[in-house]
Order: C-alpha cells, then sequence, then structure tokens
C-alpha cells in the first residue's frame, strides 16, 4: 500500500503521525511510505532520518495526497486540506466530528474512507488512541492552569503551591478519566488544593485510596460543581463521551461567581468542550476572557510538547496502521471490531451514531459497511 505523511498545518501543531521506526516496520511488511518534506521538524526528526528508512521525502502536500492510498495525520484536517479527499482514499487521524461539520461534511461529500483515532475503543471502553494524548493533556492541563493564574497572563496572580503562611492554589479536576487523572497528578505534584468530581463513584472510591485524603473527591451534580468551581483558583474539565458532544457542566452563571482571575482549562474542547462559552483556541493565543475569568480553550495542547507527543501517540497507533496497511481498511476492520469502531464515514456515508445526534445527521451502522 501506497502509506502518506503529510506535514501538519494546524496553528503551531508540530507533532507527526510517524517516527523513523513506523517507516521501518511498513517497508518492512512491503509497502512504501512518502513523507512530506519537514514533517518531522517540530517533532526534532530530520528528513533524513525518515530518508534512512526508506521513506520518499515529497516536496509538496498536493503530491503527497495525490499519490496515496492511505494518509496517516495527527490532527483533524483543516479547510485547505479537503481538496485533496477523494473516494479511493483512506484518512486515519484524530476527527473529533462532533464538533466539526464542515469537515463532516467535507468527508460525505468526498466519499473518502475516514478512521477516527479517538473512536477506536476497546471493550472495556478504553480508548487506546485517545488514551496517550488524554495523558499528555491532562498533565499539561494542570502546568498551563498554573502558568495562566500567573498575573502576567491574566490570572488572579496565585502561586499553586503557595509558600509557608500563604494559601495553595485550589484546582477543581472535572472529569476522572485517564485526562483528569493525569491532571490530578501534576496538581497534586504542584501542592495545590485538589477537588475530583465524577459520576463515578467506584473512580472516586479508587483515587481517594490512591491519594489517602490528599485530594477531595466529591459525587459530580450541578450543585458539587458549582460548590466547587466558585471556590476554586483552576477549573480543568476532562469530561468524554466517546465520539459525542461534551456536556456544558460548567455555566456562564457559575463562572460569574468565580474570583477574578481565576482560570479555566477545557481539555474537552475537542469535543465541542464542557465549558458554557468554550470556544477552540491557538497555541499561539490561548485564552480569552469570561466574565472576569479566563479560559484556556487550546485544542491541540500536546502539540505544545511533540518530542513526547508524537512518540506517545505512534506508539499506541502504528499497530493500528499496519493492520490497515496490510489488510486494507475492510478487512482490517472485519477482523478487529475495535478498529471497526474507528470508522466515521465511507462512500457519502456517516457510520458514527454520536457525530449524527451532535449534528443532525442521519448515520448507518458500521457493519452495514463492512
Amino acid at each position: 500500500m501506497k502509506i502518506a505523511v503529510p506535514k501538519e498545518v494546524k496553528d503551531n501543531e508540530f507533532r507527526v503521525a510517524m517516527t523513523p521506526a513506523g517507516v521501518r516496520d511498513l517497508i518492512s511488511r512491503g509497502h512504501t511510505v512518502a513523507i512530506e518534506k519537514d514533517a518531522g521538524r517540530g517533532s526534532g526528526i530530520d528528513n533524513d532520518a525518515y530518508s534512512a528508512e526508506g521513506a520518499r521525502i515529497v516536496d509538496n502536500p498536493a503530491d503527497i495526497w495525490g499519490d496515496a492510498e492511505m494518509v496517516v495525520k495527527v490532527k483533524e484536517p483543516i479547510s485547505s486540506e479537503y481538496g485533496y479527499f477523494r473516494e479511493d482514499l483512506t484518512l486515519f487521524a484524530f476527527l473529533h466530528l462532533a464538533a466539526e461539520p464542515e469537515l463532516t461534511r467535507a468527508l460525505l461529500d468526498s466519499k473518502i474512507t475516514a478512521i477516527a483515532y479517538e473512536t477506536v475503543q476497546l471493550p472495556s471502553g478504553q480508548l487506546p488512541l485517545l488514551a496517550p494524548m488524554s495523558e499528555v493533556a491532562g498533565r499539561l492541563s494542570s502546568i498551563v492552569g498554573a502558568a495562566t493564574q500567573m498575573k502576567v497572563a491574566g490570572g488572579r496572580g496565585v502561586l499553586v503551591p503557595g509558600v509557608p503562611g500563604t494559601d495553595s492554589a485550589k484546582v477543581t479536576v472535572i472529569g476522572a478519566g485517564v485526562a483528569g487523572t493525569n491532571a490530578t497528578s501534576v496538581a497534586v505534584g504542584l501542592g495545590a488544593q485538589v477537588t475530583v468530581l465524577d459520576t463515578n463513584l467506584q473512580r472516586l472510591k479508587e483515587l481517594d485510596a490512591l491519594y489517602a485524603g490528599r485530594i477531595q473527591t466529591r459525587a459530580s451534580n450541578g450543585y458539587e460543581i458549582e460548590r466547587a468551581v466558585v471556590e476554586s483558583d483552576i477549573v480543568i474539565g476532562s469530561v468524554l463521551i466517546p465520539g459525542a458532544k461534551a456536556p456544558k457542566l460548567v455555566t456562564l452563571d457559575m463562572v460569574s461567581k468565580m474570583k477574578p482571575g481565576s482560570v479555566l482549562v477545557d481539555i474537552a474542547v475537542d469535543q465541542g468542550g464542557c465549558f458554557e462559552g468554550s470556544r477552540p483556541t491557538t497555541h499561539s493565543d490561548p485564552t480569552f476572557a469570561v466574565h472576569d475569568s479566563v479560559y484556556y480553550c487550546v485544542a491541540n495542547m500536546p502539540g505544545a510538547v511533540p518530542a513526547t507527543s508524537t512518540v506517545a501517540l505512534t506508539n499506541a497507533t502504528m499497530r493500528y496502521t499496519a493492520a490497515l496497511a496490510d489488510k486494507g481498511w475492510r478487512d482490517a476492520s472485519k477482523a478487529d471490531a475495535n478498529l471497526a469502531l474507528g470508522l466515521n464515514t465511507h462512500h457519502g456515508l456517516l457510520t458514527n451514531a454520536p457525530v449524527g445526534e451532535a449534528l443532525g445527521l442521519d448515520a448507518v451502522s458500521v457493519g452495514s459497511q463492512l
């Protein structure tokens, strides 16, 4: 199979969808790999490192997309890339279609086969391709929350760990999944007073036992969310419903009651955000004011730490990329029900029900396309 890896074009996105190790593996399986020139530079991987493993370096995106049977990306395509879509092409990338109506329409109109990292799902409910980026985003959320809390960044000017004789920052984490658990770990490590909310009481028990009283846990409901948010210096939203739009759990009314300069970091912004008023921002312009608080809603947070993120992501994706290359998307999906759940569009049909519900579109079952 002809596999292509374009250079990411999203604002300040420095990750790349394949490392030289991945190139070596695919070529050893009899496939060809084309890498767009300088695609790996942001992650510290130069063109020669890819060439040494047998990849062909291509100068421009039109040639990369045009000659490929499968394109492997990190982030969802942006409008300048829609013209490269075609019916006989397979796209394997993060898509987050529930928050992307224009991209969804472009995928459907082109009849491209699009497989989303974030909806590949194990029987346990785990999301193996989203998990490593959730780990990165979760850990990063506490760090950027602490940095944004500085007065020069628009925050209250609270040092998260405090110093003797002062209060440490109060951090609330909404959602105790992969991202929320990692946000909690770093916030605790920074010395914050941490409260975690989730609807899963068993998960709260596990965290309570892990931290032995170092954090507060609360069952997530409107009353407890408001009580925690209003008290907080930093709120981290890490709610996820696979494939679907995130629920708006923090209202503008709650935000209006927060201390001036409080910071809200919305990890769920890729799926529409879990704070009322959230909208995607970029690394070059990451924050905006809501009432007297500061929202941080960068939609590709892990892109800021590509030396870590690229390796973590490709460690997870490459076995699926190899399966798609070896068998083709249909046979690979038939052989792996977990991968089959990643199919979002094919031949002009939407195959993800939560996306259809979010966008008001009809969806067919994945099984009907296999």
